[in-house]
């Protein structure tokens, strides 16, 4: 089978284009004939070994895939050779044929194309969870969304409007701003790419500005860095910030701004979560495919490569040049 490979610790340029052996699945695995994998920026971490995840070399990066069963080990029960599926490997799925644990895996509907099946239960996962569960988002509450162009934050914009919240995207470029807009959200704020003290100053006047006298009941930050405190700053009596990723960097937050503002600063580890609470994840992964079989939710795919361009790909997100989400296709 083809695979991308990572042998040494680097960037995307690191990486190797080969062939491997496929194995047999074990007993309680499957066999997924990947027709579509996901590009995420942990994919970017995971490479560099800086991701809480360390595999031993050589693996391949690629976190959630979508294909086809072709193999199932002799303990699986709930599947079948033929069946569409999604899958949340972790790592590994920058692959043509991928052996997983079949309870990872997901029957997806049949009309959902394999590459939105690959673009969407990471992204659509962290955010359904992040919203829904960590900060019980409630309809008419204000949501601030960083980074809201990338995966996870376009996610977010669909699933805050579904939910009924009056969303504000957060972004670094007209561009993304445009993009956010063209899927819902209600208002755009464009900050600079590095912030000093002033232009904390200045971000936080912009939100307090456009969310209002009441402020921004939750934040859902997927920079980090020197954009957390602006945005604390900003928030509404009892509100909750979401700890969702830090690109930019991990933050240093006054706590003191907590006791002023009430607020709750809440972790989001979606990934943990579904191993401490199957039944629970189940629940909310149901609620996800409603949404998409209602149209409230879409994978933004605005970028495809092939299984070879995954360097190429990876190097997208990294640089977060990217819009929504990016895939790699193995046709």
């Amino acid at each position: 089978m083809k695979a991308i490979l990572s042998h040494t610790a680097g960037g995307p340029d690191t990486l190797e284009y080969t062939n491997i052996s496929i194995n047999e699945p074990k007993s309680d695995q499957i066999r997924i004939c990947v027709k579509a994998a996901g590009v995420n920026f942990p994919d970017t971490l995971i490479i560099r070994d800086l991701y809480q995840i360390k595999p031993p070399r050589p693996f391949s990066p690629g976190g959630e895939v979508a294909g086809i069963i072709e193999r199932i080990g002799s303990d699986v029960k709930d599947f079948e050779i033929g069946d569409r599926v999604l899958a949340v490997p972790g790592y590994g799925g920058f692959v043509t044929h991928i052996n997983v644990p079949a309870v990872t895996a997901v029957k997806i509907p049949k009309n959902m194309p394999f590459t939105d099946a690959a673009c969407f239960i990471f992204t659509y996962g962290t955010s359904h969870y992040a919203l829904r569960d960590r900060a019980e988002l409630k309809a008419g509450e204000t949501l601030l969304i960083l980074g809201a162009s990338g995966g996870v934050g376009a996610a977010a914009i669909e699933i805050g409007k579904a939910l009924g919240a009056r969303v504000i995207a957060a972004v670094s470029s007209a561009e993304k701003a445009t993009f956010c807009k063209n899927i819902g959200a209600d208002e755009t704020i464009i900050y600079p790419k590095t912030l000093n003290r002033d232009a904390q100053k200045e971000l936080s006047t912009k939100i307090k500005a456009i969310a209002g006298p009441n402020g921004v009941d939750i934040v859902y930050d997927a920079v980090g860095g020197d954009y957390a405190e602006p945005c604390i700053r900003s928030m509404a009596w009892n509100g909750r910030f979401l700890v969702v990723g830090f690109p930019a960097g991990i933050p240093k937050i006054p706590l003191n701004l907590t006791l002023l503002k009430s607020c709750q600063i809440v972790g989001v580890f979606w990934g943990a979560f579904t191993k401490r609470n199957p039944e629970q994840h189940q629940k909310y992964l149901n609620e996800l495919f409603d949404m998409y079989r209602n149209s409230e939710i879409k994978p933004r795919i605005t970028a495809s490569f092939s299984l070879e361009e995954a360097a190429k790909a990876l190097s997208s997100v990294e640089r977060r040049e990217s819009l929504g989400k990016v895939v790699l296709t193995m046709e």
